[in-house]
């Protein structure tokens, strides 16, 4: 586990808050060792004097040469303090501050409010405030916007624990570090008892999630059987992910996405990541992942990649595919952004329909099966095995209402129950992605098996997926995090 710290420049400083033996001054902070430890070290710098060679700047440049992870970093005080690479930061954040417009209008031509760790008690400008703590990461900024032809983030400013002379600032300060790293002052008995911190990357609204409540409960209990301190966190937590060891992504991933940001800056953060980056990207774009089995050889159903609407393009469709045959968009799930067409008009609606959505479009032969197996694979291993049934009178394993989904029936089996055909291809298909959790759709017909998509982010539910293994399943992806940390920890 990791140890935190709140440096101040005088424990006078933090007199109006409750007292915590984690809280250290500037000195105290310099005089600790400055070997490696075995565990990671978080330090939120509250120091004063963030100018080049004052003691905010230094404790942030030590704690960078330490290996500490350190908010705010030099980076911050570097670009909060020239303008040219404020401006820079910025870019990007016009849109935000055209949708305040209206609320501001009334402020005359200049509004100065401080954030306390990204939170503003300002609600009109709480989206602004996240996302210029994003871009500088400071327990306490100072904001100033002007009004000329429009509105500008004219100045932004570093301010220490010292700065805050205020009841009201001290106590949106309190409530703001409480939330931001709840860890720091509820959860002391936690830090001894757990060697490691991962983050579970969830969303209690999303309606088809990977993994249902009680999965998810299944895994947090599998941790911490296993010594890891699992937390549950969500969209508004990204800031807080140095203060893990690594980050598991339940919530379905995309490349335009905040799950894809989680996972880099995970991965830049040096933390244990599955979903990583690099497997989001390959998995969760089907024309990507179409040429990439293609060149390898893995089996899949004929394909052609989309680009126009051409007459031609329509009779190579019909002759090479044949009807029925699927239209899919590269970046559909659950069976959304997929339509199976039957003769020349519908392929033409369905190919208008899909290239608004998407500038390449997937076709397939149709290869119509009973249910498709999943292979779950983790570390280039199977761990589970499932065969999903189509629903009744339909051509898929959900089927899309307005405001439901219906799915099909179910079957978890043994890996050693599976054929060997089947298996082998799962395999052969995440090799060429990487080492993670993958779920691989496949279809077997006759003595034909052939890769639908692989998924980088699996299902994982109760009495579903688990049905098999039961708690070994859960306790396998955890230990498989427990062994990567651990490597990580050592190099």
């Amino acid at each position: 586990m990791p140890a935190y710290y709140v440096v101040v420049d005088d424990l006078n400083d933090w007199a109006p808050y409750f007292p915590s033996k984690d809280v250290i001054s500037f000195d105290q902070y310099l005089a600790l060792p400055t070997e490696t430890s075995d565990n990671k070290v978080r330090v939120i710098n509250c120091c004063r004097n963030s100018h080049a060679l004052g003691r905010g700047y230094y404790a942030s440049l030590l704690a960078e040469a330490r290996g500490h992870h350190i908010i705010p970093s030099i980076t911050v005080f570097n670009d909060v303090r020239r303008k040219a690479l404020t401006s820079l930061q910025l870019e990007g954040l016009e849109q935000s501050i055209d949708k305040l417009a209206r609320q501001l209008d009334d402020s005359g031509t200049e509004l100065v409010f401080r954030l306390f760790f990204g939170r503003t008690p300002i609600s009109a400008l709480a989206s602004l405030g996240k996302q210029l703590f994003e871009r500088f990461a400071a327990p306490i900024l100072e904001v100033r916007l002007r009004k000329q032809t429009s509105w500008t983030v004219d100045r932004i400013r570093v301010l220490a624990l010292g700065d805050l002379k205020t009841e009201q600032d001290q106590t949106d300060f309190a409530d703001a570090v409480d939330q931001y790293s709840n860890l720091l002052w509820r959860k002391p008995r936690t830090r001894k008892r757990y060697r490691f911190d991962l983050a579970m990357l969830v969303n209690p609204d999303e309606a088809m999630p990977p993994s249902d409540r009680n999965a998810i409960a299944r895994f947090v209990r599998a941790g911490k059987r296993l010594g890891i301190n699992v937390s549950l966190i969500g969209k508004k937590d990204y800031m807080r992910l140095p203060e893990y060891d690594g980050l598991f992504i339940r919530e379905t991933t995309n490349i335009d996405h905040h799950t894809y940001r989680f996972a880099k800056k995970a991965e830049a953060e040096g933390l244990v990541v599955m979903d990583d980056p690099t497997s989001i990207l390959r998995c969760t774009n089907k024309v990507y992942l179409a040429d990439l089995l293609k060149t390898h050889r893995i089996g899949t159903p004929a394909t052609r990649i989309i680009s126009q609407q051409s007459e031609a393009v329509l009779q190579d469709l019909e002759q090479s595919l044949g009807f029925p045959m699927v239209l899919k968009t590269p970046d559909g799930a659950f069976s959304r952004g997929v339509i199976k067409v039957s003769d020349r008009k519908e392929l033409e609606t369905g190919l208008k329909q899909l290239r608004q959505k998407s500038a390449l479009v997937l076709a397939q032969e149709y290869m119509f099966t009973d249910y498709d197996w999943r292979i779950g694979v983790l570390n280039n291993k199977p761990l589970f095995a499932c065969r999903y049934f189509m629903v009744k009178d339909h051509w898929q394993i959900y089927q899309h209402h307005t405001g439901s989904v219906d799915s099909g029936g179910f079957e978890t089996m043994p890996t050693y129950d599976v054929p060997r055909d089947v298996l082998d291809i799962a395999l052969r298909a995440t090799r060429l992605i990487g080492d993670g959790l993958y779920g691989v759709d496949i279809k077997q017909s006759g003595s034909r098996v052939v890769v639908i998509e692989v998924n980088d982010n699996p299902s994982i539910d109760s009495e579903v997926e688990d049905l098999s293994l039961g708690a070994a399943l859960y306790h396998e992806i955890m230990a498989e995090f427990l062994r990567r940390m651990e490597d990580r920890h050592r190099g």
